[in-house]
């Protein structure tokens, strides 16, 4: 009898858009040009073009189940969790009371399900332009969103995040921008420029937090474009902090960057007391986020595998080679100087 009809959103890929692989049973993904890693492939669960890039998962041995876009790593079962929790709950435990979020991106929902954790949310906005991701995440990664898919706090839109939020009339409590890398042709490009970064204050609440990932934050790769996000956001915001979590799945550690302005409550009590406001994460006592945890997150520090007081220390402790990288950067992003990752 037939098989099954292919899906009307997506085509499927051709031969030659299969994973790369040195053989039969590997998959190979290039960190930099000079540098690949490489991990045993147990099976393909998803693999398709979309409207806006080739979609697959896979399933490796040593990550499990993997989310790729357009060859590179997005989230893997083993380590999304440090991701996920890295790049949310820094934002919210230093927003005094969140209750409105915007995501861009986030097709797996994992990033809805950390920021849902916290019950001040009345309004979470999650806009992805993808919706053969979202979908086929839904479908096939079930673990990522654990439920909150179903929450009535959440709003959901397949649209480009960039339009939805410029046609918006309202402002948000904290943005969260988890979209894809900077890539050439990628469908995130201008969501990384000065020009967007400069609208996005104009969409924040007074002591609005605003957080995004930076890709590649090992010392090797700092500047691959991490610094250059970092630059970017300095000339729209008043502070700029970046952190790194390792995350295996990447090939590398993962770089983020938090900007906040001036009237946020944290800044003016450092500006107070004569403290820089960027130091507010590295100086926070570990029993303050560790508090702040139980107080502020559904299930406390139960709920959470990766971050609390001691890990925030870690994150936002970055090495001296890699502050000097991001200290002597120069380059900054618009619409006419973009800078793509590898």
């Amino acid at each position: 009898s037939p098989g099954p009809e292919p899906r009307p959103a997506a085509t499927m890929a051709s031969d030659k858009d299969e994973p790369t692989m040195t053989s039969a049973f590997w998959f190979t993904e290039d960190v930099t040009p000079d540098l690949a890693t490489r991990a045993s492939l147990q099976r393909i669960l998803f693999d398709a073009k979309s409207e806006f890039q080739r979609v697959q998962i896979i399933e490796t041995g040593p990550f499990g189940k993997t989310l790729v876009l357009d060859g590179k790593t997005q989230s893997a079962l083993a380590d999304e969790y440090v991701y996920h929790e890295s790049l949310v709950h820094p934002a919210m435990l230093a927003h005094a009371n969140p209750k409105s979020v915007f995501v861009g991106g986030g097709g797996e929902f994992a990033t809805t399900r950390e920021i849902l954790r916290h019950p001040s949310v009345e309004k979470c906005v999650m806009v992805d332009i993808d919706k053969v991701v979202c979908d086929i995440c839904r479908e096939h990664m079930p673990e990522w969103h654990d439920g909150c898919v179903d929450d009535p706090r959440l709003e959901v839109y397949y649209e480009d995040a960039k339009a939805w939020i410029e046609g918006y009339d309202g402002k948000f409590d904290v943005i969260i921008m988890d979209i894809a890398d900077p890539i050439e042709a990628g469908p995130g490009i201008a969501l990384y420029t000065q020009e967007f970064y400069q609208f996005a204050i104009t969409k924040l609440n007074p002591g609005g937090m605003f957080v995004t990932q930076s890709g590649p934050g090992a010392t090797f790769n700092a500047d691959e474009c991490g610094s250059v996000i970092n630059k970017t956001l300095k000339t729209a915001f008043d502070y700029v902090v970046p952190y790194a979590s390792d995350i295996p799945s990447f090939g590398s550690n993962w770089a983020f960057n938090i900007a906040f302005n001036k009237d946020h409550e944290l800044a003016a009590a450092a500006l107070a007391a004569g403290k820089d406001p960027a130091s507010i994460f590295i100086d926070m006592e570990r029993s303050e986020v560790d508090a702040r945890i139980e107080a502020r997150i559904k299930g406390g520090a139960g709920a959470l595998r990766f971050y609390d007081g001691t890990c925030q220390r870690g994150i936002f402790g970055l090495p001296k080679a890699f502050r000097d990288v991001y200290a002597k950067e120069e380059r900054f992003m618009t619409m006419e100087n973009p800078v793509f990752m590898y």
